[in-house]
C-alpha cells in the first residue's frame, strides 16, 4: 500500500503526454489509482495511458464542449476523485510586440482550461462529497518571467483560482491546492539544457544544486492529493530547490561577490 493509498481512485491528469504529465500518471498508477490521461491529441493521450495501464481520451481543455465530452467518459468510470490540472502552453515574446491572439491563446489554455476542467470534474467530486484538485502553476506566478507573454499572468490566475475553489468547495468535501515548479528538466525544456554551460549556470543558481525532475513535481502532487494532506486546502507548494528564495543573494553588497 505504501505511504499513501489511491486504490481504485480515479485520477484525471490533463496535459498527460508531456514530461510532467507522464510522471504524474506513473506516480499515481504505482499507487494503484485508475489513471485517466487527457491530452489535446487523442493518440498522445492513449499512448501515455497505455504506458501505465490507464485510460486515454482526447481533450482540448480550452473548449467547454471538449471538456464536457471527456468528463462524460470519466463519469462512465465512476467519476473523478482527483484532478491534476497540468495542461499548459507557452507562446513567448516581448509584451510590446506580443500579438493579442498569442496572449489570448495562452490564457485560454493555461487559465480558462484550468477553470473548465476544475468545474466539470469538480462537479463529479461534489456529487461524491469528496475529492482533491491539484493545479500545476509555476514560480512564475509570483516571480514575473520576462519575454513570456501571458505565462506569468496566467499562472498567477491559476494560483488564485485554486484558492477560490478551496474556499467555495471546502465545505463540500473538496480540497484545492497548487504545485509551483521551478526549473524542471522535461522533453520540452531539454533544448535549454543541451548547452552544458547554461545547465551548469542554472544548477549553480539552485541552492540544492540540481535542476528539478518531473518526478519531483509528481511527488508533491501525490502528497497534496492524498489523505496525508487532508487538512491542507488553498495552499501552494513551491518545488524549486530553493531557487525562489535567492533574490537577495543577487543584490550587491560590500565584501560579497557572486
Amino acid at each position: 500500500m505504501g505511504w499513501v493509498d489511491f486504490q481504485d481512485k480515479v485520477v484525471v491528469v490533463t496535459g498527460a503526454s508531456g514530461g510532467i504529465g507522464r510522471a504524474m500518471l506513473a506516480a499515481f498508477s504505482a499507487l494503484e489509482a485508475r489513471v485517466v490521461a487527457l491530452d489535446y491529441r487523442a493518440g498522445d493521450a492513449e499512448a501515455a495511458a497505455h504506458a501505465v495501464g490507464g485510460y486515454g481520451f482526447g481533450c482540448d481543455v480550452s473548449d467547454a464542449v471538449s471538456v464536457a465530452a471527456a468528463a462524460a467518459q470519466v463519469a462512465r468510470l465512476g467519476g473523478a476523485d482527483v484532478l491534476v490540472n497540468n495542461a499548459g502552453i507557452l507562446r513567448p515574446g516581448p509584451l510590446e510586440d506580443l500579438a493579442l491572439a498569442d496572449w489570448q491563446a495562452m490564457l485560454r489554455v493555461n487559465l480558462d482550461g484550468c477553470f473548465l476542467t476544475a468545474q466539470s470534474f469538480g462537479k463529479q467530486m461534489i456529487a461524491k462529497g469528496a475529492g482533491a484538485l491539484v493545479h500545476i502553476a509555476s514560480i512564475s506566478a509570483s516571480q514575473p518571467q520576462p519575454f513570456s507573454g501571458a505565462y506569468s499572468p496566467g499562472k498567477a490566475g491559476v494560483a488564485m483560482l485554486s484558492r477560490a475553489l478551496a474556499y467555495e468547495w471546502g465545505p463540500k468535501g473538496l480540497r484545492s491546492n497548487v504545485v509551483s515548479p521551478g526549473l524542471v528538466l522535461t522533453p520540452m525544456s531539454e533544448p535549454f539544457y543541451a548547452n552544458h554551460e547554461v545547465k551548469a549556470a542554472r544548477e549553480r543558481r539552485v541552492p540544492v544544486g540540481r535542476i528539478g525532475s518531473a518526478e519531483d513535481m509528481a511527488n508533491a502532487a501525490v502528497f497534496l492529493a492524498s489523505a496525508r494532506a487532508g487538512y491542507i486546502n488553498g495552499q501552494e507548494i513551491v518545488v524549486d530547490g530553493g531557487l525562489s528564495q535567492t533574490l537577495m543573494g543577487s543584490v550587491p553588497r560590500p565584501g560579497y561577490t557572486e
